[in-house]
């Protein structure tokens, strides 16, 4: 489940469907109510909300430095199927509009003793994209990853592969990557760490010919202020030709809120 920069937003608070319909019903059956309330939901909600100083994406920016609203939602069953949308602003183009819409879904579980996969299927929409040149701008990309913890560090490690689609230029693109996370004991701060390395259609980012691939990382850290909002202030840069506000290195500040 996508969230600004795949950065956490803190311990997540979920709102269940029981406990919902049982405020709805409070003030009419408060025998129910309070039977409703004790039973476990199989269907949660959450949702988040970001304002972060440059929205980043695999160590490009789609704000062009510029600050970036971002905010989703899911929905997830106790089996570990889930679906959920996540949006963002970004720069306006012709291409691309002024606004980035992803709708996704899959599944999530543990697989053995503290390993856990998450596996699902992504599509990224450009509603306000009016083509451009470029053709159409939206794309599938599936993805799966696998995360584990080797004593105080947690471990994620995955791939997203987009096959050949008009909007990539009729060739296939595939991201692979590896982030690590650890809390500092009896603080509310959070390290994090991650590289990937891009390859394919969307892996030449200035432009420069015979070139077909890019590395990015992040160095970053993250305040729990509170249970529901995370400070987080990250180091993100590429090897690609330097861009200022695109492909250069930044430091972002963002501010988000889970429910």
């Amino acid at each position: 489940m996508r969230t600004s920069n795949m950065n956490s937003l803190g311990k997540k608070a979920k709102l269940n469907l029981a406990g919902l319909s049982a405020i709805l019903l409070a003030s009419t059956a408060a025998p129910a109510f309070a039977q409703d309330a004790d039973a476990p939901s199989a269907i949660t909600i959450s949702g988040n909300a970001a304002v972060t100083s440059d929205y980043r994406f695999r160590g490009l920016s789609f704000s062009d430095g510029d600050i970036a609203i971002q905010g989703g939602i899911d929905v997830a069953h106790e089996s570990g199927f889930y679906i959920g949308t996540w949006g963002s602003s970004i720069e306006d183009s012709a291409t691309y509009g002024h606004t980035e819409l992803d709708v996704y879904g899959g599944w999530s579980g543990e697989v053995t003793s503290g390993l856990t996969l998450d596996v699902g299927l992504l599509y990224f929409i450009y509603p306000n994209g009016e083509g451009g040149i470029a053709g159409p701008s939206d794309y599938f990309e599936p993805y799966a990853s696998v995360a584990g913890s080797i004593g105080p560090v947690e471990l994620t490690s995955g791939i997203a592969y987009a096959w050949s689609q008009d909007s990539l230029g009729n060739s296939d693109n595939v991201y692979i990557y590896t982030g690590a996370s650890a809390g500092i004991p009896n603080t509310p701060i959070t390290l994090n760490a991650n590289i990937g390395i891009n390859d394919g259609s969307l892996g030449n980012p200035t432009g420069v010919l015979g070139d077909s691939d890019y590395v990015d990382w992040m160095l970053g850290v993250d305040w729990a202020v509170t249970d529901n909002l995370t400070a987080t202030l990250a180091y993100t840069d590429t090897d690609a030709p330097a861009v200022n506000n695109f492909t250069d290195s930044a430091i972002v500040f963002t501010l988000g809120v889970s429910f």
